[in-house]
């Protein structure tokens, strides 16, 4: 199984992944290789599956893909691939996508494509819209590979009873392969082996389940592919957040052609049965010789309940590719000496390397001493290139050409440093990092056209006790290692402030963040409405002020960069809500 990180679109580079990969399963001995969903196209590909352009190109690359490996001397291993096809043979349908495009699954064998079959189950939650983007597919493959029969399906259809998982289980396969592109969010860690253990137990039989790693836009692929055997028992798992040739010897019966009912044919499939057909492949039938088996790979997990350290290295994945895929080679941030530009930075030293990460320090009249030496702090631990700029003789320049007060003066702070980091990136061609985290989103507590400044935002799913949470998880790993810590202590330690008045502290405006974010989180995360969060013990004037925050700060997000998704609802993806809304909750 190879855990690797394609990019959405990049059909010629995904299908020399998928060369170098099977060359080195070729050579580690393998009999089958099979890749992620969608892996040729990439995933998600979004609307993209609507351009007939784009689903002819995915259909040709599969099959040029196929004459590549046999012409590599890789044509004997069967290889499983991912890719757009469309459905053939069938009209449009009023309320299915045009074209009929299908997430598909490919067996490549010989220089062609040996047998095709698409997903059944289309997600259409949290961040999946795939009903809008896909239309079902109907057969289940079940190919006979040296003696063993293999069924193959895609990601979902592991997820859902019936259908696919029952189907392969009245076709007696001894192995279900399923291809996924599984996003990470906290707290899924063994999900996904629970759900493949007890899908064992149901079918009887091995489950292969490989996913893919990398950043896509806000989604991060975490990897963690997994194989269990028939009573569910975990035999193998690959590394998280990186990419992986995962090599399992497996022991499997041989098919039953008896207890199965039927023989192994290649022809059309019979009758339905629950929406699936079961369709039969023979290509090899002979088992392979016998031989000693390599030891399985047990990547070791880290404690479940404490998952700061997945989140981290989430963040650096998603902060890497997005620079990578998008063709920047560096990054620019402003440095405030607070605990959000902090760990922004750090993410982003961790995932590019200091020397290709800029910031720029902006002070205003009202940045306090111990603001710019924790800064300057942070410079010297972490070795990166580092600017000063003083604001205040920039923000009167404007105020003499329109004087302003209060609010108005404070944003105009933030304005001037937006402006001055957008004219950095023009002039050197850096990607601006926004460093807002999500509290600051959920509430409003940002100004627009200045927090908000940026291309991606690498902790804009973060609340901020989780923010100190990262940081003081960081520092920890550093002195684990011997290294030094990356984050000045008074950064973590000090109440938080934006600065931009005399003696401003964040509770002076927001709740202390602990109260706060357990609030949030309920209201945002698992839509409680006010007696709800009542009954939890939230004060109900509370509630209903910070719901009021939040409700009317809508249009700032919809404003705001992306960022990695690392909960189970973010700010993106997974809340859409109308900007223009007059439905306040009363209950």
């Amino acid at each position: 199984m190879a855990q690797v990180n394609p990019t959405v679109g990049d059909l010629d580079g995904n299908s020399r992944i998928v060369v170098d990969y099977a060359r080195r399963a070729h050579e580690a001995g393998a009999h089958l290789a099979v890749f992620p969903e969608l892996m040729v196209t990439g995933y998600p590909v979004e609307d993209l599956a609507l351009r007939n352009s784009f689903v002819s190109a995915s259909v040709k690359a599969v099959a040029a893909l196929a004459e590549r490996l046999a012409e590599e001397g890789l044509g004997e291993l069967p290889v499983g691939v991912g890719y757009l096809s469309r459905r053939v043979g069938v009209g449009e349908r009023y309320g299915q996508p045009a074209g009929t495009p299908q997430n598909a699954f490919a067996l490549l064998y010989r220089g062609r494509v040996e047998i095709t079959s698409a997903k059944h189950h289309l997600p259409n939650y949290g961040v999946f819209d795939e009903f809008r983007n896909f239309v079902p597919g109907e057969t289940l493959p079940v190919v006979r590979l040296h003696g063993v029969d293999v069924a193959f399906a895609v990601c979902e259809d592991l997820w859902q009873g019936g259908g696919p998982v029952a189907a392969a289980r009245r076709a007696r396969a001894g192995l279900l392969v399923t291809l996924n592109a599984s996003p990470y969010e906290r707290d899924k860690d063994n999900v996904r082996m629970e759900l493949c253990q007890r899908r064992a137990r149901e079918m009887g039989a091995a489950v292969g389940y490989v996913n893919m790693s990398g950043g896509q836009d806000e989604l991060i692929f975490d990897g963690d592919s997994l194989i269990v055997d028939a009573e569910g028992e975990l035999i193998a798992r690959a590394p998280k957040f990186e990419e992986d040739l995962f090599v399992t010897d497996l022991a499997l019966p041989a098919a039953d052609d008896t207890a199965a009912g039927q023989e192994p044919r290649s022809e059309e499939p019979g009758e339905a049965v629950d929406g699936v057909r079961v369709v039969r492949h023979l290509h090899s039938a002979e088992p392979v010789a016998s031989y000693a088996p390599d030891p399985p790979v047990l990547t070791p997990r880290a404690d479940p309940s404490t998952d700061v350290g997945d989140v981290y290295r989430a963040l650096v994945v998603g902060v890497r590719d997005y620079a990578r895929k998008n063709g920047f080679g560096s990054v620019a941030l402003a440095l405030s000496g607070g605990i959000d530009s902090a760990l922004a930075t750090t993410v982003a030293v961790d995932a590019l390397g200091g020397d290709r990460v800029h910031v720029l320090l902006l002070p205003s009249k009202y940045s306090s001493d111990h603001s710019v030496s924790d800064a300057e702090d942070l410079v010297k631990r972490q070795g990166i290139t580092a600017r000063t700029v003083a604001i205040a003789p920039i923000v009167a320049a404007f105020e003499e050409s329109m004087p302003l007060e209060g609010l108005a003066a404070e944003n105009l702070q933030a304005r001037v440093r937006g402006t001055l980091l957008m004219g950095l990136s023009n002039q050197e061609g850096h990607l601006v990092l926004a460093t807002g985290n999500k509290s600051e989103l959920a509430t409003g507590y940002s100004t627009l056209y200045g927090d908000s400044v940026g291309g991606f935002a690498p902790i804009k799913d973060c609340w901020k006790s989780l923010v100190w949470e990262l940081a003081r998880w960081r520092n920890a790993e550093a002195e684990r290692t011997g290294a030094v810590a990356p984050i000045p202590e008074n950064s973590i330690a000090k109440p938080p402030s934006a600065e931009l008045r005399p003696g401003q502290v964040d509770t002076d405006s927001l709740p202390d963040y602990d109260l706060l974010d357990g609030l949030l989180d309920a209201y945002i995360g698992t839509d409680k409405g006010m007696r709800e969060l009542a009954i939890d013990g939230y004060d109900p004037e509370l509630v209903q002020r910070v719901i009021r925050m939040v409700d009317k700060a809508e249009y700032k997000r919809r404003q705001y960069p992306p960022g990695p998704k690392i909960s189970s609802r973010n700010f993106g993806r997974d809340r859409r809500l109308p900007i223009t809304n007059r439905w306040t909750p009363r209950a």
